[in-house]
């Protein structure tokens, strides 16, 4: 498994993440987020994006989780998006028209 993986939004930009499995601790940083699972080609399937000021805090709420588990995500993709909350808004809502996560 790699340990990045790049996530392309509808726009075309293309946003590379660190791959670590679900409840990896992650530093208090602001940042983006994809759930994941990955197919039996290797391809990564988004089931649920989003943003956070603080990636080390718990990131859903019950039904978001029960989804993901759900849905079979085993991976946490994420990386740090430091300045305002609209550029991460921006980037999640670009990554969810293009992979219209199931969960989010």
């Amino acid at each position: 498994m790699a340990d990045t993986a790049a996530w392309p939004g509808v726009s075309g930009k293309e946003y590379v993440y660190w791959v670590t499995p679900i409840g990896t601790p992650l530093k208090a940083e602001p940042g983006n987020y994809v759930f994941a699972k990955q197919g039996p080609n290797g391809k990564w399937y988004a089931v649920h994006i989003g943003e956070t000021e603080d990636l080390s805090a718990p990131l859903l709420d019950p039904d978001a989780e029960e989804c993901i588990r759900r849905n079979g995500a085993t991976h946490l993709h994420t990386h740090t998006a430091v300045g305002p909350r609209q550029v991460r808004q921006r980037e999640a809502t670009d990554l969810k028209l293009r992979w219209r996560p199931k969960c989010s």
